[in-house]
């Protein structure tokens, strides 16, 4: 039987998804470079040959400890699903000799790097410049038109965002930005392989979207995510996933399968450039997950592309949807198997009903604060009115255990400061993007009230 060996971090899909599809496929050897989630460490010892927690020692060389693992198991395949380890993967794949994201993974991960290539293709994106010190922000900020998005290079789920209205807000944008990477290091939240990352940003013009002109309805936000997968460089896109609008700053609050744009010409043009951008990368052989702003008149500018999947339920969402088991796929492609990918993007009319990710912050619709903190219960899903048909559940390894106090929302920590995921399946895309909205309405009034000794531990 082929033998994968699975490099685990924080961030990407669910573990106990990636695993349970994984395990159907060959059998999966684990190096756990993140504490598995409680709520599936039994099922993973389970599914995994062999379960390896490495020593911090050995950690300091993540490209030689994965390839020494690789060796040791006797691994035909090594990936990950996880942001923070995509460069590690790939590096360690090219000296392995075996099938992975490529030479070019990093420029699907720093940002910089990013933005330069697709400045050198033109392709269109918002302005911006790399900025390594407070120095460099200064600089930046006398060229580039206000307001300026702050970026952590490196960064994942919106940590690290910083808004700077005027000249005035500069420094004290840049001294917060680095605390909120210092912090996300010591949560886990932070690239695995490249030294000094949390130090690397960028600067970016705010492009003003404009969903009203992609949608038919109101509730969508301004922007999407192209899902695919490159198999042997080429591009296969999957289908699109619509979003609610983001928490001030840019800090994602819900992904929707499938988007349910006004067109199918809008579709294909999104998806034309979704390609354009990861062909521009020059990725080999892994996910793909591209965003991507719609602005006014058919205006789109390029957010980012990653070489995985998307992260949340993404990959779950597009199962259920869509049929489509993309983790085992990509094993089956990383193993030389055969694979019939999607001949082209899959669309609303080829969805089986529409699935939902929720991500729960202490925000109302509005955006504006709950009034008072929260303790996160379960069971309140059952308490929320749905429409008929629809069904929500919570993701247990994404998500506080019962009774945890669901933290105040710091719009510089982005995700950092999620208190639960949730899961809708629904008839159909509209549906999901409504209940959604209940939910959000309700989640304050229905969740038990934290006493003051609860919020003070």
């Amino acid at each position: 039987m082929s033998k994968v060996l699975l490099v685990h971090a924080k961030g990407g899909p669910p573990l106990g998804h990636v695993l349970s599809r994984t395990a159907a496929k060959a059998e999966v050897h684990l190096l756990a470079l993140s504490a598995l989630p409680p709520s599936v460490a039994g099922a993973a010892r389970g599914l995994c040959a062999s379960v390896v927690t490495p020593t911090e020692a050995q950690r300091s060389d993540l490209v030689s400890l994965i390839v020494a693992q690789a060796g040791t198991v006797g691994a035909d395949a090594v990936l990950t699903f996880s942001e923070y380890a995509v460069v590690a993967v790939a590096e360690a794949c090219e000296k392995l000799g075996l099938a992975g994201a490529g030479a070019a993974a990093a420029l699907a991960r720093d940002k910089r790097l990013m933005r330069r290539t697709w400045h050198e293709h033109g392709l269109p994106q918002p302005e911006f410049r790399p900025v390594a010190t407070e120095a460099d922000l200064h600089e930046a900020a006398e060229h580039l038109p206000f307001p300026l998005l702050l970026k952590a290079a490196w960064s994942a789920g919106s940590t690290a965002h910083q808004i700077i209205g005027s000249p005035d807000e500069v420094s004290a944008a840049w001294r917060r930005s680095r605390e909120v990477m210092d912090e996300s290091a010591q949560l886990g939240y932070a690239e695995l392989h490249v030294a000094e990352a949390n130090a690397d940003f960028v600067v970016e013009q705010i492009v003003t979207g404009t969903a009203g002109d992609w949608f038919d309805e109101p509730g969508w936000g301004d922007y999407v995510s192209v899902e695919g997968v490159v198999a042997d460089g080429v591009f296969r896109p999957v289908c699109l996933s619509g979003r609610m609008p983001t928490v001030e700053p840019f800090t994602e609050r819900a992904g929707i399968t499938p988007a349910l744009l006004a067109s199918g010409d809008a579709q294909d043009r999104i998806v034309a450039l979704a390609r354009q951008s990861v062909d521009a990368l020059g990725l080999r052989d892994c996910g793909t997950h591209t965003e991507i702003k719609l602005g006014a008149d058919g205006a789109m500018w390029l957010i980012e592309t990653a070489a995985r999947f998307g992260g949340a339920m993404t990959v779950p969402q597009i199962e259920e949807v869509f049929g489509l088991d993309l983790i085992g796929m990509l094993v089956d492609h990383l193993l030389g198997r055969p694979v019939e990918w999607p001949e082209q993007a899959l669309t609303p009319e080829q969805a089986r009903g529409a699935a939902g990710s929720l991500v729960v912050l202490a925000v109302d619709g509005k955006g504006e604060a709950w009034r008072d903190r929260r303790v996160w219960d379960a069971a309140v899903a059952a308490d929320v009115p749905l429409s008929p048909g629809s069904e929500l559940s919570v993701v247990a390894e994404s998500s506080l255990p019962d009774g945890g106090v669901v933290p105040v929302y710091d719009p510089a920590a982005g995700a950092n400061t999620m208190a639960a995921l949730c899961l809708l399946s629904a008839t159909d895309p509209r549906t999901v993007l409504r209940d959604f909205e209940t939910l959000i309405d309700a989640l304050p009034r229905v969740l038990p009230a934290a006493e003051p000794e609860e919020v003070s531990r």
